[in-house]
């Protein structure tokens, strides 16, 4: 919960239900939590999974040191970080963020990873991502392949060719 708040710190979605606490509820349409966010931080490529708990916890001691100098009172129920209004969850990413704060690395891999499963869908199969109406995905306006399966971009991104190619480039595209 505390980390999905954090995810949902950096990449804000709606709530999943009307009692979601670890979503704040301040941007219409699913954000990095919908977007898979704590799945993308688990996995074995990452490296990030053994850190996830100490990482929690970290989060949730800030927040409550956080809370004891703005004269805030925390919901018990809840994780002390989940406990945060939005705004403040904002105020103590960006001091763990901020380029003097000792665990700022760590802090800066998780918003990473949170934007990476919203832009990416990065542990799912881009093919799977685009059938579930994977919201960064779908957000983006990310184009699901032709009838066979391949991808085909027949006009450029940009409406024109960007740069024409350098007269020594082999037919396969290799500089020569």
């Amino acid at each position: 919960m505390t980390l999905e708040a954090y995810a949902d710190t950096i990449l804000p979605g709606e709530k999943r239900d009307p009692d979601d606490r670890a979503v704040a509820g301040v941007s219409t349409g699913g954000g990095a939590v919908a977007s898979g966010a704590l799945d993308v931080l688990r996995t074995e490529e990452g490296g990030m999974g053994p850190a996830l708990d100490t990482l929690a916890d970290l989060l949730n001691d800030h927040a409550t040191r956080y809370a004891g100098e703005h004269g805030l009172t925390l919901d018990p129920a809840v994780p002390p970080f989940v406990a945060l209004a939005y705004d403040h969850r904002v105020a103590l990413v960006g001091q763990l963020v901020a380029a003097d704060h000792p665990e700022r690395e760590a802090w800066v891999s998780v918003a990473m990873f949170s934007t990476i499963a919203f832009d990416a869908a990065a542990h799912l199969h881009t093919v799977d991502a685009l059938a579930a109406g994977h919201p960064g995905l779908t957000t983006m306006g990310y184009r699901g392949p032709d009838a066979d399966g391949l991808w085909r971009f027949p006009s450029f991104s940009y409406g024109r060719v960007l740069a024409r190619p350098h007269p020594d480039t082999t037919p396969s595209g290799s500089p020569a």
